[in-house]
């Protein structure tokens, strides 16, 4: 397959960098096609972890020549932070290497004041934002006036900042929010402009080129299929597509792309999500300790962006059919089944239940759940620690049986299992 799609099945944080990175060994092009720096794909190399926020996590590979798509807002800090990290890695940052869709959207100061103030305002109806000016950013997009990256190479580009600023400090005032220096962020983003510049790129004609080449295009999708600006549990979602169709708007790429398109589901084989919404499978007390983990480790489920901690609970079946669907996914990776050793039984949830009955499928979408309860079976766990299995017949019978049985419910097969942090530690399924 030319056109390679990871995408998150749940609420985000299933671990999606990692498994790009197993696919990124064998692409030529590594792509994000959705949100900002509030998402964070995480990769672990021997003793060295990579956070990436903005800049594709396929980059680390030497091959790779990274996208940050048009559908994407970027934060010029972040990102020149992440460009500084990787060289003291050792990893080529190069505008070789690394090309920003000239339609992709600038965040500023601006964008984040807002986030806060906004987010303050909403006080207990808050729907737990990150903060990083994300939603203000598509806002200004979305009402056509936002600051794209190709902007930054026009000459009026600094009077167009000021224009930015200007006006966010009215909603600002009537927020009773502190206003902003102008002059200050024209200064900063006019040192931003030239070093961007060499980086700004056409990519959606350099990806359409590169498929019609037969060249392998790996697309990392931000966040996960229920925090879908549209198909998601809303209102607590981000602001964006998050779903695989969205690679294709998101990356400036037509129909003919999807043709020969492959969709990996990412999913953890229990439940977490960041922040406020429902969530129907929630477990809390010592269960949730338990697999949530005590922050130690970077692996726990502390968020890579924000560092709150995550709500944990079963794998929900019904949220993770609807995402097969609505993803087009052909096939799944599943995330973190180590955490699950040493239980004694597992629930899986496999329907709701509600006034007229039982749904295996959901009537309406994600956005209001808590009008059912989930219908749990129950499954027996393992004991055995299965770090350092990598062959799926030296599985635990129980956990092989718990796979097949999310690959039922899913619908689709299960191929990859994750069971470490490591790179190495995959176990494939054929």
């Amino acid at each position: 397959m030319t056109l390679q799609v990871i995408v998150g099945a749940q609420w985000g944080d299933e671990g999606k960098g990692r498994i790009v990175d197993w696919f990124a060994e064998q692409a030529d092009f590594s792509a994000r096609y959705n949100g900002g720096d509030n998402a964070g794909h995480t990769v672990t190399v021997g003793s060295r972890i990579f956070k990436l926020h903005l800049i594709p996590s396929g980059i680390i590979h030497p091959q790779i020549i990274a996208i940050l798509g048009n559908g994407m807002v970027v934060n010029p800090t972040t990102l020149f932070e992440e460009m500084d990290f990787l060289r003291q890695a050792g990893i080529s940052v190069t505008p070789e290497r690394l090309r920003i869709s000239y339609a992709a959207h600038l965040i500023t100061p601006a964008h984040q004041a807002l986030d806060r103030a906004l987010e303050a305002q909403r006080g207990k109806g808050s729907i737990g934002t990150t903060g990083r000016g994300i939603g203000p950013a598509y806002t200004d997009k979305a009402t056509r006036r936002g600051v794209r990256v190709g902007d930054s190479l026009a000459p009026d580009f600094c009077d167009r900042i000021e224009d930015h600023i200007t006006e966010s400090n009215r909603t600002l005032r009537m927020l009773g929010a502190p206003e902003l220096d102008s002059a200050e962020i024209c200064d900063q983003y006019r040192k931003v402009a030239a070093r961007l510049e060499p980086y700004i790129a056409d990519t959606s004609l350099e990806l359409h080129t590169a498929l019609q080449a037969g060249k392998k295009v790996l697309v990392e999708g931000a966040q996960g299929t229920l925090l879908d600006i549209d198909l998601g549990t809303y209102p607590f979602v981000t602001s964006s597509n998050t779903t695989a169709p969205g690679a294709l708007t998101g990356l400036g790429l037509g129909l003919d792309a999807a043709r020969d398109a492959r969709v990996i589901g990412v999913v953890k084989a229990f439940q977490t999500r960041v922040g406020s919404g429902p969530f129907p499978t929630e477990v809390f007390d010592d269960l949730a300790l338990r697999l949530r983990g005590t922050g130690e480790h970077p692996w726990d489920e502390y968020g890579t962006t924000t560092g709150r901690p995550r709500r944990v609970g079963w794998l929900d079946g019904v949220l993770l059919r609807y995402a097969t669907r609505i993803n087009g996914i052909h096939e799944l990776a599943v995330t973190k089944l180590d955490i699950l050793s040493g239980l004694e039984s597992i629930k899986l949830c496999r329907a709701y239940r509600g006034q007229d009955g039982e749904f295996t499928d959901l009537p309406f979408g994600p956005a209001d759940p808590r009008r059912y309860e989930p219908v749990f079976e129950e499954l027996p766990g393992w004991s055995e620690n299965v770090s350092d299995v990598r062959e799926w017949n030296d599985l635990p019978k129980a956990a092989q049986t718990y796979l097949d049985r999310l690959a039922s419910l899913a619908g689709v097969p299960v191929r990859l299992v994750s069971v470490g942090a490591e790179r190495e530690q995959i176990v494939p399924h054929s």
